[in-house]
């Protein structure tokens, strides 16, 4: 809603965001070099050689903030979550740009000089978002920039609209009254916003002046009459928009589009796509390599435990099912005996299962025989991140039992997920388990990663559920 005054608000924290960055690049080269806190033992960079990284960086951060959400609507974010968003952008930025400076080694840099650029970023680029939040809902407490609103519409939508204007008073939007279709509605208060008349009465209240906008609030069945309302609307200078039902049926990441005029409605959509899916990439990529190189040793020790406490191969391969249901080969360090689910078939684990090996018990408790998975994340068949990814025999169980179940494959299969860190792992409720992952799909975002890789090693790898 009121999408050109978002734009405004948008184009206010670009212009804050650039100024912030350009002002913690300036007093970062103070402190390190001008300040004396710390002795200069390799000389001083002139300013005009710190100037070409300044805009790099400013490159950087301008499209990691992107990507990480920053500039979408903040309507339903709280300013602590804001504040965290922010602070993983500003450090994922600084660590992309110190990746790219390499390769300008004729601008030298000290790294104690990224270090204070980093804390000024968050303190400065904090503020101002601070001080953006602090001025709209100034002046929309003030009264300043109201957008008074008359709905016409049914009773249940009408309500969930004006719930909407009550929930988010920075949007400005204060309903002027409700027209219905009955007469006998006519004084009745519905969110403390009173029918003052029907359909009919429309023309009359627009005369009247003080209406900014009009809002549909009708069913999607009932478009026959949203089209005789908008054809009485037709010589009408009020800006119009429309609320329908249609968002229930909406199943993952919908939203409207345009082609050539004609709005197009998202059903269903792929959750990842553009700067989303480079930015998740690049994580995993930036992630995946340094912890293949860090567990490398303890791999090996794991693999040389395997080869000599039981007989057998050290990796297990087995079927899952992927990114829009892409079958590959798993791999798992062998936790359980050979041929293990020969008599039982595709079937969990269970508490004392007979079939791990000794060493496979503390494998799966500790979920070190997922470490292999890492390669699967540098080849890009996995995620750091994403539902866990199902064998496609029991999938085709699942998906005739759970509605919605399918959906889980429309982002890439991950070594841990929101599930996982909620503790729906293993044997566990399913429909606990996709209403997690599902969850994680809608709201996914650099920050909702990296928030859940941190609580993966901040609660530990080990669970109850890991048999």
């Amino acid at each position: 809603m009121l999408k050109k005054y978002n734009q405004v608000f948008i184009t206010l924290l670009f212009v804050l965001d650039l100024l912030g960055i350009s002002l913690a690049w300036f007093v970062a080269y103070l402190v390190r070099f001008e300040s004396g806190l710390i002795e200069v033992t390799k000389g001083i960079p002139s300013w005009e050689q710190h100037l070409p990284l300044l805009i790099l960086i400013l490159l950087v951060s301008i499209a990691v903030f992107h990507a990480s959400g920053l500039y979408q609507p903040k309507r339903l974010t709280s300013l602590p979550d804001e504040m965290y968003d922010l602070i993983k952008a500003v450090t994922l930025s600084v660590l992309v740009f110190v990746f790219l400076a390499y390769f300008f080694k004729e601008y030298p840099y000290s790294r104690l000089t990224i270090l204070y650029f980093w804390a000024f970023s968050i303190l400065l680029v904090g503020a101002s978002r601070i001080f953006a939040r602090h001025i709209l809902r100034s002046l929309r407490r003030r009264g300043f920039n109201l957008r008074y609103v008359l709905i016409i519409g049914e009773e249940e939508l009408s309500r969930k609209l004006v719930q909407s204007f009550h929930r988010h008073p920075e949007l400005g939007m204060k309903a002027a009254g409700i027209l219905s279709d009955s007469k006998e509605e006519i004084g009745r208060v519905i969110e403390e916003v009173r029918v003052i008349g029907t359909y009919e009465d429309l023309s009359r209240f627009l005369k009247q002046g003080g209406i900014d906008q009009v809002f549909i609030a009708l069913p999607f069945h009932l478009h026959e009459k949203i089209k005789e309302i908008l054809n009485s609307l037709k010589d009408e200078l009020v800006n119009i928009k429309a609320v329908s039902d249609v968002s229930d049926f909406v199943i993952l990441r919908g939203g409207v589009d345009e082609l050539d005029g004609l709005p197009i409605i998202n059903i269903q959509d792929t959750p990842l796509h553009g700067w989303g899916k480079i930015a998740k990439r690049a994580l995993d990529l930036f992630l995946t390599i340094p912890g293949i190189v860090f567990l490398g040793p303890l791999m090996l020790l794991i693999a040389i435990l395997i080869k000599i406490t039981s007989p057998g191969p050290v990796f297990y391969r087995q079927e899952r099912m992927g990114f829009d249901g892409a079958i590959f080969k798993m791999l798992k360090f062998r936790s359980m005996v050979v041929d293990a689910e020969k008599e039982t078939g595709s079937v969990w684990a269970k508490p004392d299962d007979p079939r791990r090996t000794a060493l496979g018990k503390i494998l799966r408790k500790t979920s070190f025989d997922e470490l292999p998975q890492l390669f699967h994340v540098l080849k890009g068949e996995m995620s750091l991140v994403g539902p866990r990814p199902e064998r496609p025999e029991l999938i085709e169980e699942f998906k005739e039992k759970i509605p919605r179940y399918m959906l889980r494959h429309k982002i890439k299969a991950g070594m841990t997920g929101w599930a996982q860190v909620n503790g729906w792992r293993g044997n566990t409720s399913l429909k606990k388990r996709i209403e997690h992952d599902l969850y994680y799909i809608e709201n996914w975002s650099i920050s909702f990663d990296l928030r859940i890789l941190f609580l993966t090693l901040w609660k530990g790898l080990m669970s109850k559920y890991a048999y």
